[in-house]
Formats: structure tokens, C-alpha cells, sequence
């Protein structure tokens, strides 16, 4: 995700891609008028039965809150700011709860620091005396990896529906993959990761599930935890609950942002190919897959993966990939049914540049302002 916000002029030129206005008319209004938050940028419910909202503050904390409009109170349920290196793209990032966080407590953080500069996933426990508080001190350090660079970080992490937990990570930095990290299996930079939280193995935290796809290489070099390489900055990705279907938007280069269909094993080309178009094809070979849909930087700079929308407040989007961009703050929903040509419907504009998106127990939809607001869809009458 690049922390800059430019102005672009308002107009579509998708190359490829048909695109449409929406029927319907849209803005955007504050979900929770009486709260306020510091650099959010994730937002999570454990689903748990007891309605509660856990957004991540970049510095290093996590608040939680009720899941009603009027709340005007907020805890801080963890802070771990004395740990983590924040500042431009760094910070605590993700946050996932367990499948079965009601009974164990568990919750899982991604977040870099320094000395070295790194990535840390790492688990938290809940306090065995207060459910809206975590125990500070049951940190368990799932892995750690450098970073070259400041940027290009990830971030995302999520349990998909096979109980695994994936991992998003950038290329580790700078501009243009100086060391072709995306393309290379040794690292575990430019990826997606699936790790087994639940039955680690070999002197590790984690295990490795069975049916990754590099598992059965008889290579040791190559890093078994990878799912799928050849990414850019992975900032969000998210499973539609009804298709299992894991889509993943990944932050472009100079000219072009992507979204992506992760498959098991595969390769999305990055640095070989920026979108559709060759980036720096020395050296590249073999199969890639290209994103089902692109968008050029005259829409907007840097890609945030949204959701699925699986809500019923607004049955026209049902079914439609919903995103945005940090940058121009634009909102889209993206129609794909795995076959046919996408149709891209421009949603509405945000008051503030796009962090993350989120959804609750209802699968109901909320846009996450960096500056500090949360806003949900509201249908404007004509």
C-alpha cells in the first residue's frame, strides 16, 4: 500500500474491461459517529456470539468495541506498540482470529519491526480473567522473516475454510523488485503463505499442510510454507464464504493495479508482468496467471482489496467483489462469475483514503478511512 494521496481526473479507460455505472446511487456515512481510531487499517470480528468489532491501529494496538451504531465507548485490547516498528508502510498490519478463538482464545498478528527490520507472525492468547483484554506477555513468535526494505510489507493474514491460516507478504521493497524476491521460492517474499497453526512440526510453531504445492519437493531450498508467488504487495485478500474462491488485490507498479484469483501452486508473474503488461521480462519464463481484472493509474495508485459482498442490505451487490483505492478513494464493485467477462460498477467515492474494508457477523460491509473513520454503504433515494 503507498501512503500518498494524489488527485486524478474522474473518467474510465479500463483496457480490456468493460465498465458501467451502477442503477443504483450510493454514499457513504459514519458507522459508528461516536468513535473515532488512530491509522486503522483492519478490521475484524471474531464471530464469537458476543457482537464484537476489533479494529487494528497501525501504530501497534487493537480496540474493540460493540457492533452498534450508538456505542460510545472503546477498549483497547491489546497494544504491543513497545514492539513494533511503525511508520510508513511498517506497523502492525493484520489480524485473524482462530476458528475456534471462543474456546482456546487464540488471535494471531502480523507486524514488522527492527533490528533486525522483519516480519513477525505471532500469536495472542485472550486473558483468562477479562474477554476484552489479550495477554500481553503469551506472545508465541510463529515466524520471522527480513525485510530489505521499508515497504511492501503485506500484511493480510486469514483463516481460510480449511482451517489453515494464509499470510500475505510484499516483495520486500523499494521500487521494481530489486532482487526478484516474487519470483523466487527460496523466500518467502512477493507470496501467499499456508501454514498449519494447529500441529506444529519440526522444531517449528506451524506446521505445513500436506497438500501445499511445493510439500513433496525434494528440495530444501525451496520454502514449503508458499501457496502462491509472484506477488507485488498482496495489502488485502479475503475468501467468499459460499465459492471458497480467495481473491487477492495486488499493489501495482507505475501504471497498473490488480486483482487476482488465488490458485494453489500459482504464479502471478510479478516482476516478469505488471497487470497484463511486461515490467521487466529478463530472465522470465515459465506460466503465469493473469489478474481477472486491471485498472489503469489514472483511476487511482494503489489497490485495497475489499470483500465478496455476502450482506443482505443491499441484494443487488450480493454476490459482487467490493473494493477501492487509497489513493483516489474511489469504491467499485467487480462482477466475475469465473467464466464470463468482468463488468466493473463504480459505487461511490470516500471521504477518506480506503485502508482496509471489513465485514461482521452479518457479512455486512464496512469501509475503513485511514484518517480514522469507519463508514458503511448507505443507498441514496432518488
Amino acid at each position: 500500500m503507498k501512503y500518498l494521496i494524489v488527485f486524478f481526473i474522474v473518467f474510465f479507460s479500463f483496457a480490456k474491461i468493460s465498465s458501467s455505472q451502477t442503477k443504483h446511487s450510493y454514499s457513504l456515512e459514519d458507522a459508528f459517529p461516536n468513535l473515532k481510531f488512530s491509522y486503522p487499517v483492519d478490521f475484524q470480528s471474531p464471530k464469537d456470539g458476543t457482537n464484537r468489532i476489533f479494529v487494528v491501529e497501525q501504530e501497534g494496538r487493537i480496540i474493540l468495541f460493540q457492533n452498534d451504531r450508538n456505542t460510545k465507548s472503546k477498549k483497547v485490547f491489546l497494544d504491543i506498540t513497545d514492539r513494533v516498528a511503525f511508520g510508513g508502510e511498517m506497523g502492525l498490519l493484520g489480524l485473524a482470529f482462530h476458528p475456534k478463538f471462543s474456546f482456546n482464545g487464540y488471535f494471531y498478528v502480523n507486524y514488522t519491526t527492527n533490528k533486525p527490520r522483519r516480519t513477525i507472525i505471532s500469536r495472542f492468547k485472550v486473558s483468562s480473567n477479562n474477554p476484552d483484554l489479550a495477554d500481553k506477555n503469551s506472545e508465541l513468535i510463529l515466524m520471522s522473516f527480513e525485510q530489505p526494505y521499508s515497504n511492501h510489507n503485506g500484511g493480510c493474514i486469514a483463516f481460510g475454510p480449511d482451517g489453515y491460516l494464509y499470510i500475505a507478504t510484499g516483495d520486500g521493497g523499494s521500487a521494481g523488485d530489486p532482487e526478484n524476491n516474487s519470483q523466487n521460492k527460496t523466500n518467502l517474499l512477493g507470496k501467499i503463505l499456508r501454514i498449519d497453526v494447529d500441529n506444529p512440526k519440526n522444531q517449528l510453531n506451524y506446521g505445513i499442510p500436506s497438500d501445499n504445492p511445493f510439500a513433496s519437493i525434494n528440495d530444501k531450498s525451496i520454502r514449503k510454507e508458499i501457496f502462491a508467488y509472484g506477488l507485488r504487495n498482496p495489502w488485502k485478500f479475503s475468501f467468499d464464504p459460499v465459492t471458497k474462491n480467495i481473491w487477492c488485490a495486488d499493489v501495482g507498479q507505475n501504471k497498473w493495479e490488480e486483482i487476482n484469483i488465488i490458485k494453489s501452486g500459482g504464479n502471478y508473474g510479478w516482476r516478469c508482468f505488471e497487470g497484463n503488461h511486461s515490467y521487466n521480462i529478463d530472465g522470465c519464463k515459465g506460466s503465469y496467471i493473469f489478474p481477472i481484472f486491471e485498472y489503469s493509474h489514472k483511476e487511482g495508485i494503489s489497490i485495497t482489496g475489499g470483500f465478496v459482498y455476502r450482506g443482505k442490505k443491499f441484494p443487488e451487490l450480493y454476490g459482487k467483489y467490493i473494493y477501492g483505492d487509497f489513493g483516489s478513494k474511489k469504491i467499485w464493485a467487480l462482477e466475475y462469475d469465473g467464466k464470463n467477462k468482468t463488468t466493473n460498477t463504480f459505487l461511490t467515492t470516500s471521504p477518506q483514503s480506503i485502508s482496509s474494508f471489513g465485514v461482521d457477523d452479518e457479512n455486512e460491509l464496512y469501509i475503513i478511512g485511514y484518517e480514522g473513520t469507519i463508514y458503511r454503504f448507505k443507498k441514496n433515494s432518488k
